[in-house]
């Protein structure tokens, strides 16, 4: 095989593209690589069209192999399954911006693959995935209008910073992920900590700019090594069909489309309209009517007349103008059982949130390729049929839905409480309950207010908004809170999510090959305004988080012992930690660096399990008065559990404050009783005295009252007598 190799640089990291070694009977193929990041990326279509369908069928899967970081799973099977989110998110980063580029009217399979080969722990393969797909279809027999670049941009000590690292994404204040061609950015996934819209604006010109030399690098290859393309069948609808299907429902389409603010009416009188439009033409055409041809005519049709009354009246089809945002509603409190729950309405978008809240072994582990090990932060998003009036199949979350669900986590987490602050696992599952535009930002308005609703003390609500474009030529229109059928007819879906004081997500896909400045800056500022109109709704519902948990909710004590002692509250095999958490009914997470939490919904068993752990955990000091149980009895004295695993030798001459012949003559076996510690030895070795409580002795008077020489065999801290002993209370 003929192998090439081409280099660039993306920031101040090499890029290099080579083909001709791997996959040689794929369409086209390059393994791209960053430092020791490395992937392969295929791109192949099929050489017939798709009979049947009104869709372009391309297919985009990032397939994450472990062995890439040097690790085996973790599934019972020990090999990939299902992907995990990481890779479902990375299939969809690459499909987005490549999507808008190939021929309209197209029907074959076009299908992309990006493996994972290597992982390094400095380059992130999210970026490296689009442009190695882009490359592959630039060099193959794909009709392609690419190629496409993509980069990284981050925002650290006030700085950009073109295609960064993984660590320094630690300290950045931008996870801004953008791809473009060389005229105009064509798709952007950001996660922000409150950046402002000029920073925002600044991150996507540089990044725009950075992508130039990856981009030339591809048309070099495409020039050198590149493959002719692929002739195909076009089945875009004949502009004849056009014109015949425009002129038969004139007189009916805008009282259809602006007669009902009612997604369900307007729906209804649609499909009248194009009933009755399909039965004349049927008529009179006869054998020569195409059924294909009708319906895409006539979804055309209501295009043009809806983007032509935007563009020329500045007029939607539920009456608004571009700016106004439909009515909205917002409540909390709905869910009696639930930790906290948020109802979020936008005209017909409803969404319900809920959050639920869990102690930090409840955090979610992640078996994937990401930095990230686990998260304490975790969002889902659901989307039923019901929500559009539809049926179809429930077969678990789709890639839309975990895309959704992963961009309002993205817009919440930087307002979520650390757990230094707040110690707790939080989950929010958003329900799109009713579908009209834009459910995902409708989500991170209902999640808002669930979290709230729960008590979490978030650093500041947040909102989004979904804002949409209308361009042709040079004429555009930006509309605030796209409903659905704008968003379908509609050249671009941008949504922003934000607080008072910034951004903290952004997402943008478009269905042209590219937007300017000019129109981002315009759409960034109306969603600005939009966001804080939400804001203020949420604020009228409920103006803070509350002050308490919900009294469903765990509550959560936090103790920080010494490392070394963690042995003694965990127990041979567990047992001594889950005695506590059987006895108490609660929950204890304990972790290496000796931080224990306790979570119980009932606050005073919490405090008693903190208390055992407590007594576990203690450093016995001279002068200390204990409640302990006698285990041992032996002709000298007797021995005092004084915590599990802890004990101390009371000498006979200290058991009683009256004379005595024997041991049992003041205590038995398992008896309780009070004794003072009166000394500490090097070795560990605790010497108690019953008779310094019963006398009311200070630690002085007790040593001095002590039985000279006595408790040369006093009692060995640590070590468990095991001659007539039964378990430990509270063991």
């Amino acid at each position: 095989m003929n192998s090439r190799t081409f280099s660039t640089t993306l920031g101040d990291h090499a890029i290099t593209l080579e083909s001709g070694t791997l996959a040689g009977l794929a369409g086209g193929a390059v393994t791209i690589r960053c430092g020791d990041t490395m992937l392969l990326a295929t791109a192949t279509m099929s050489s017939n069209a798709r009979e049947g369908i009104d869709f372009f069928p391309l297919t985009v899967d990032f397939e994450e192999r472990l062995y890439a970081a040097g690790r085996i799973p973790g599934s019972f099977f020990r090999r990939e399954g299902r992907p995990p989110e990481s890779a479902i998110l990375i299939s969809r980063l690459t499909d987005r911006p490549l999507r808008p580029l190939f021929p309209k009217g197209m029907r074959n399979d076009v299908q992309v693959i990006v493996m994972s080969l290597s992982q390094d722990e400095l380059h992130n393969a999210d970026i490296l995935s689009i442009i190695g797909a882009s490359a592959a279809m630039t060099i193959s027999d794909v009709p392609f209008a690419g190629p496409v670049g993509a980069v990284r941009v981050a925002y650290i000590d006030d700085q950009i910073v073109i295609n960064p690292t993984i660590p320094q994404m630690a300290t950045s204040k931008l996870d801004l992920r953008l791809a473009g061609t060389a005229d105009a950015i064509l798709m952007v996934e950001a996660g922000a900590d409150e950046v402002t819209e000029d920073v925002m604006l600044e991150a996507l010109r540089q990044g725009h700019a950075a992508i130039q030399g990856v981009i030339a690098l591809q048309e070099e290859m495409r020039a050198e090594i590149g493959k002719p393309k692929q002739s195909y069948v076009s089945y875009l609808v004949p502009d004849e069909w056009i014109a015949r299907v425009e002129a038969e429902v004139k007189d009916g389409l805008v009282p259809a489309l602006y007669g009902t603010t009612d997604k369900m009416a307007r729906y209804e009188a649609l499909k009248a309209l194009k009933g009755a439009a399909e039965e004349a033409l049927r008529a009179e055409l006869g054998d020569a009517f195409e059924a294909a041809s009708f319906e895409n005519a006539f979804e055309a049709a209501q295009r043009n007349v809806v983007r032509r009354r935007i563009l020329d009246e500045n007029v939607r089809v539920d009456g608004r103008d571009t700016h106004t945002i439909r009515p909205l509603s917002a409540s909390v409190g709905l869910l009696p059982r639930a930790h906290g729950s948020g109802l979020f309405s936008r005209g017909q978008t409803q969404v319900l949130s809920v959050a639920t809240l869990g102690t930090p072994r409840e955090e979610q582990t992640l078996d994937d390729l990401a930095p990230e090990d686990s998260k304490r932060y975790i969002h889902h998003y659901n989307f039923p049929p019901y929500s559009t009036g539809e049926t179809w199949p429930l077969r678990g979350p789709k890639r839309r839905e975990v895309g959704h669900g992963a961009l309002a986590e993205r817009a919440l987490l930087p307002v979520i409480p650390s757990d230094q602050v707040f110690p707790y696992t939080v989950r929010v599952v958003s329900e799109a309950l009713s579908s009209n535009g834009s459910t995902s930002m409708a989500s991170v308005c209902g999640s808002t207010l669930a979290l709230m609703d729960a008590g979490v003390p978030i650093t500041a609500p947040v909102a989004g908004i979904a804002m949409g474009l209308v361009l042709e030529g040079g004429q555009y229109r930006v509309l605030t809170d796209i409903l659905g059928m704008e968003d379908h007819l509609g050249d671009m879906d941008f949504k922003v999510a934000g607080t008072r004081t910034g951004i903290t997500a952004l997402q943008m896909d478009i269905k042209v090959k590219g937007i300017s400045d000019q129109i981002m800056k315009e759409a960034l500022e109306q969603a600005r305004e939009a966001r804080f109109k939400i804001l203020d709704v949420i604020h009228e519902t409920l103006d803070g988080p509350r002050p308490d948990l919900s009294a469903h909710a765990p509550r959560m004590l936090i103790l920080h012992v010494d490392p070394d002692k963690l042995g003694a509250v965990i127990g041979s095999g567990g047992k001594t930690v889950r005695a506590i958490q059987d006895e108490f009914d609660v929950k204890v997470d304990i972790q290496d660096d000796g931080t224990i939490y306790v979570a119980s919904v009932d606050g005073p068993s919490a405090e008693k399990a903190r208390e055992m752990i407590e007594q576990l955990t203690i450093e016995p000091e001279p002068g200390e008065i204990f409640t302990g149980r006698v285990v041992r009895i032996t002709d000298f004295g007797a021995f005092v559990e004084l915590v599990p695993g802890t004990d101390g030798m009371v000498h006979i001459s200290q058991l009683s404050d009256r004379p005595i012949n024997t041991v049992r003559d003041a205590v038995d076996l398992n008896d309780e009783i009070m004794v003072m510690i009166t000394d500490v030895s090097s070795d560990g070795k605790i010497r108690l005295s019953r008779k310094a409580v019963l006398e009311g002795w200070t630690l002085e008077e007790a040593r001095a009252n002590d039985r000279p020489g006595g408790g040369s065999s006093g009692g060995n801290r640590g070590r468990r007598p095991n001659d007539d002993r039964r378990p430990p209370r509270r063991r």
